[in-house]
């Protein structure tokens, strides 16, 4: 009776091959799971903006709709914070001021996180420090959630034990967005970018 052939171990090459195949499928599965994500403008990963429905300084009802064809420089705070939003305020209406008539077409906005206490008339007394063209939005507490979400900003009250229930900060999200005519992302600046740099970039787009 004939023994049954044995197969030949395989080469060296053979093995090498293999193990630069089996390496080459390992790199690329970990660079697709471990790549940063698009945050361009033009991902939708990571899309900025869209629809909103709140109410400004003076009582009226707005959505973003009502900006379309300007520029929006838009900024998520509230009245009582006590240094990053008024810093942030000031930096954009030194901006604009910057950029004089070219301006024109920008609208500074300001978006409150604190809707309980920042009401329109309440909003009314505080965005004319800034700027004068400079628009307050409030609205229900929905209604600002709902504005937070698509511009991905974070927001929550910080309240201590047993603080006065009218007296809280709010923890949020310190960006001024730059909305094009089109609504569409443009830009933004950290509450650290300085009057000089945002008016440049804001140029840029004009």
């Amino acid at each position: 009776m004939k023994r049954p052939r044995r197969k030949k171990p395989p080469s060296r090459i053979a093995v090498l091959i293999g193990i630069l195949v089996i390496a080459g499928v390992a790199a690329m599965a970990w660079r697709h799971y471990t790549a940063p994500l698009d945050v361009s403008p033009a991902s939708k990963a990571a899309r900025i903006g869209g629809p909103f429905s709140l109410v400004d300084h003076k009582g009226k009802n707005l959505t973003e709709a009502d900006f379309r064809g300007r520029q929006m420089l838009i900024y998520f705070g509230y009245t009582f914070c006590p240094d990053v939003c008024p810093t942030s305020l000031t930096i954009m209406a030194d901006a604009l001021n910057l950029l004089g008539s070219d301006a024109d077409d920008v609208d500074p906005i300001f978006i409150t996180v604190d809707p309980e206490r920042d009401t329109p008339e309440h909003l009314n007394m505080y965005v004319g420090h800034f700027h004068p063209r400079m628009v307050g939005l409030t609205g229900t507490a929905e209604q600002v959630k709902a504005a937070a979400k698509v511009y991905r900003v974070y927001f929550a009250k910080a309240r201590e034990d047993g603080a006065d229930t009218e007296d809280y900060l709010v923890d949020h999200t310190s960006i001024v967005y730059l909305m094009g005519p089109d609504g569409e992302f443009r830009a933004h600046f950290t509450h650290e970018t300085d009057a000089e740099t945002m008016a440049k970039k804001i140029r840029e787009f004009l």
